[in-house]
């Protein structure tokens, strides 16, 4: 019978996630278009990153909340305010005041993860860790290629609200299958220590240090890659934004098709350290060489953008499936910084990116070759892991 309810409770985790993913995802592209409309194309950039700087302070204050309300109500709480926000930006008409219901949504959604993430890690053990993991972060990947198909059928004549208003109609399940498939979750008892002692502790602690390192070059790739590498393909090689779409489709799929087998392997044969070192060379190689390829070929630069998602799709299953050997659902402070990695790498890819390109005169296609070679970087700290094996 504890086994029937823990499956039950896992399938509703991964389903939350994928759903959720999906609300995520069909907006995530659009977020900074919309934004356009009434506010300047030169303050959009600091919008987000003041909006990453609120998260991070979710992070730091999620620890005290959790322990005084809890995992559930909490959950149940941000689920709320993520679709007042995505209701507001379907209904009303654009003006500067739905900035603030663009930035509140963004930060609800990093905050919902992280108790997605707390979810999961309770009912995880670390014998199925990475198989676990390997699962869920599937059916979220799985819900980033479907909304590249479903966001450009709804962006007709730009109405952007059309595809607020579905993620919201996504969103509405998610908020029933926490009510009826997790509302017996019982929480951990969280650790509450002082920030300083969280840093102090991720610090000392070398594999957890190593491996938030190794997570947060895999967002500051992520971060380059959604800012310009869109960008690139239209303006400086003139792919229209249904041609991209069809390249992003084709780019994403390795996500779908090697998280759960690279957990299931890392569980049962290899371990992390050496699946997560291949990745992070095999995305240093093939975005290295983005900067030197000027064909306009469509399947080309499919196949070369397919090849860099292979190597972050085998960072990503890795960093998390190791992270989450090492820690448990009470640690919910180092998990939260653990989460950081990802609001702190976009903050400051878009500054290093911002300097380069302003500062110095930077041809944007060469960004991909500095990118590359960062990502070697990569390896210092994969390779400096205790494995798990």
């Amino acid at each position: 019978m504890q086994n029937n309810s823990k499956s039950f409770s896992l399938f509703s985790i991964y389903f939350l996630g994928f759903l959720f993913s999906l609300n995520v995802a069909l907006t995530a592209y659009i977020d900074s278009s919309f934004l356009k409309n009434f506010i300047s194309g030169e303050l959009v950039g600091s919008i987000f990153t003041v909006t990453y700087i609120f998260v991070i302070l979710g992070y730091f204050l999620m620890p005290f909340v959790l322990r005084k309300y809890g995992n559930f109500k909490i959950s149940i709480f941000l689920i709320i305010i993520e679709l007042l926000t995505l209701t507001g930006l379907a209904v009303f008409s654009p003006s500067f005041w739905l900035v603030f219901l663009v930035m509140l949504n963004l930060i609800s959604s990093y905050l919902i993860y992280l108790s997605i993430d707390i979810f999961l890690e309770n009912y995880s053990d670390n014998r199925q860790t990475g198989v676990l993991r390997g699962i869920y972060l599937t059916g979220i990947n799985l819900a980033w290629v479907l909304s590249q198909v479903i966001s450009g059928t709804l962006l007709i004549d730009n109405n952007y609200q059309n595809v607020y208003f579905t993620s919201s109609m996504v969103l509405a399940p998610v908020f029933f299958i926490l009510l009826f498939g997790l509302r017996n979750f019982k929480d951990s008892n969280y650790e509450v220590p002082a920030v300083w002692q969280t840093i102090k502790t991720v610090w000392a602690n070398k594999n957890i240090f190593n491996i938030f390192m190794s997570n947060f070059l895999l967002y500051f790739f992520y971060a380059w890659m959604i800012i310009y590498m869109p960008l690139y393909l239209n303006e400086n090689l003139g792919y229209s934004w249904l041609e991209i779409g069809k390249i992003f489709f084709v780019m994403l799929l390795p996500f779908v098709f090697i998280q759960y087998p690279l957990g299931y392997l890392a569980d049962k044969k290899w371990g992390e350290k050496e699946i997560l070192s291949v990745g992070f060379i095999l995305m240093a190689i093939t975005t290295g060489i983005i900067s030197f390829i000027s064909d306009g070929n469509l399947i080309l630069w499919a196949v070369i953008l397919f090849l860099t998602r292979i190597g972050a799709g085998m960072v990503e299953v890795m960093c998390s499936a190791y992270f989450f050997k090492k820690v448990d659902s009470f640690n919910v402070n180092i998990i939260s910084f653990f989460r950081m990695s990802g609001p702190l790498a976009f903050i400051f890819g878009s500054l290093f990116a911002t300097i380069l390109l302003n500062s110095f005169s930077f041809d944007i296609k060469y960004l991909f070759l500095i990118l590359g070679l960062l990502m070697f970087l990569g390896l210092k700290f994969s390779l400096s892991l205790q494995d798990t094996r």
